[in-house]
């Protein structure tokens, strides 16, 4: 009876061992299954150059048309990304850049240069990898949840 219960006791210290090391293997194919947003992915200076222009053409736009004024050309240059924090926005990667720009407002009867203007942008690759498109918050919203409002950029 007494080699029955250690054959016992022994058979279920071998399951028990087997069942946590199957639960530490599944914890660490867990671990490596991060949804950790790659940076090699990042969005080159041309995507950044679109995102701002077109934020800036966002804001120009009703600017332009309540002043009854023909909108400015923007030139863009010397972007400098300084940060760049990866997130995942509805699921999808998406890339925060902060940085500094020059600017050159192309007016009918003037240029003004504008130099180290800072940038915001929230930029998302799409599912396919072939678009991206500028996101913005939604302040409107007075939930806890950020609505993010989304535009394509059209890769010039």
């Amino acid at each position: 009876m007494i080699a029955n219960l250690y054959s016992f006791f022994r058979l279920k210290k071998q399951d028990l061992i087997k069942v946590l090391l199957l639960v530490f293997f599944l914890l660490v194919l867990t671990a490596c299954q991060t949804t950790t947003v790659p940076l090699e992915f990042a969005p080159d200076a041309n995507i950044v150059q679109q995102a701002i222009a077109l934020q800036l053409n966002q804001r120009l736009t009703p600017l332009s048309e309540q002043l009854k004024t023909e909108k400015p050309q923007l030139d863009i240059s010397n972007i400098n990304v300084k940060k760049i924090d990866p997130v995942t926005i509805a699921n999808l990667p998406s890339y925060h850049l902060t940085g500094t720009y020059n600017l050159k407002l192309i007016l009918p009867r003037q240029k003004v240069k504008q130099i180290n203007n800072k940038f915001d942008v929230y930029l998302q690759r799409q599912a396919e990898g072939k678009t991206w498109r500028l996101l913005s918050k939604d302040n409107k919203t007075s939930r806890e949840e950020s609505i993010w409002k989304s535009y394509l950029i059209i890769d010039n």
